[in-house]
Parts: C-alpha cells; sequence; structure tokens
C-alpha cells in the first residue's frame, strides 16, 4: 500500500479548496489500482479547514519544526505549526498501523513537499527541505517521493 497526498488523486484539500491531480496517479485509479493506494491530507487531518489561507515554513524546514526551531505561519500571520505537526503525527501513525512504507507527496508543500519548499516570505522562492510529514515520514524509515519524481516504471516498481 501506498500513501499518496489526498490532493494528488484530485481530493478538494488543498488551502484553495480544490485538488492538484497527478495524471500518472489518477490513471493507476482508472486501471483499478485504488485498492494499493491510501489518500491522506496531514493539513486536514491536523484540523485545517478547506479552504485557508497558504501556509509556509518560516526559519526553516520541516525537520526543524519537528524540534521546534521554526514555525509554520500562514499569509494572515497566524501560527499554524501544531495543526500541521498533528498531521504528520496522525499521517505517521496510519502508516505505522496499515504497514505503508512508500509515501507520494505534494512538492514545494509546507506538508508534503519531499525535496523543496517555499522559503516563508509568500514570494514563490523555493528553497531545499522537506516540509513537515515528509520530514517525519523521512525520520521513520518511509520512503517519500514527490509527484515530480514519478514515472510508470517507478510506479509498476513500487506497486
Amino acid at each position: 500500500m501506498i500513501l499518496v497526498s489526498a490532493c494528488l488523486l484530485n481530493h478538494p484539500v488543498r488551502y484553495k479548496g480544490d485538488g492538484n491531480p497527478c495524471p500518472l496517479l489518477l490513471e493507476l485509479l482508472a486501471k483499478g489500482k485504488g485498492e494499493e493506494i491510501f489518500p491522506f491530507c496531514p493539513e486536514v487531518s491536523g484540523g485545517l479547514p478547506t479552504p485557508r489561507p497558504p501556509a509556509e515554513i518560516k526559519g526553516g524546514t520541516g525537520a526543524d519544526v519537528l524540534q521546534l526551531k521554526a514555525k509554520v505561519v500562514n499569509k494572515e500571520g497566524q501560527d499554524v505549526t501544531a495543526a500541521f505537526i498533528d498531521g504528520a503525527q496522525k499521517c505517521a501513525q496510519l502508516c505505522m498501523e496499515k504497514g505503508i512504507t512508500v509515501a507520494i507527496l505534494k512538492q514545494r508543500s509546507p506538508s508534503c513537499g519531499s525535496k523543496a519548499i517555499y522559503d516563508g516570505t509568500f514570494s514563490s522562492k523555493i528553497i531545499a527541505g522537506q516540509g513537515v510529514t515528509a520530514a517525519l515520514l523521512t525520520s521513520i524509515g518511509i520512503k517519500v517521493y514527490g509527484e515530480d519524481d514519478l514515472t510508470p516504471e517507478l510506479l509498476e516498481k513500487l506497486l
């Protein structure tokens, strides 16, 4: 079983209230492989509404947030760190309970970014680093991919 950011499966969970569909993943669902995919949104699971103001990590990366060295702040200036940590912990717990060892997450998200996130200035500047959930999953041994890593060959190998 593979954990997948729910927005990549076109679930309306993004901060704008829409999805961010990944054609390769939707093709898998169309081929009847849905039982091998577990959709999850850590931000919604952490208690954030949809839609919601966009959020970015200020002062570091997801690993820094987990160590309480950085915060997740929304565009209105509200600290939403607790919701991001709560959602990440629920995701990690789910993966452990279900034996999930692979996750495909939304790149650049403050939760799910696997290699890159926005820099916390809301200026669209991207920095290297993981989001909060991606960092926690990586720390417990789950292999995390971004949707931009996907190829038909990689998906075949993962399934």
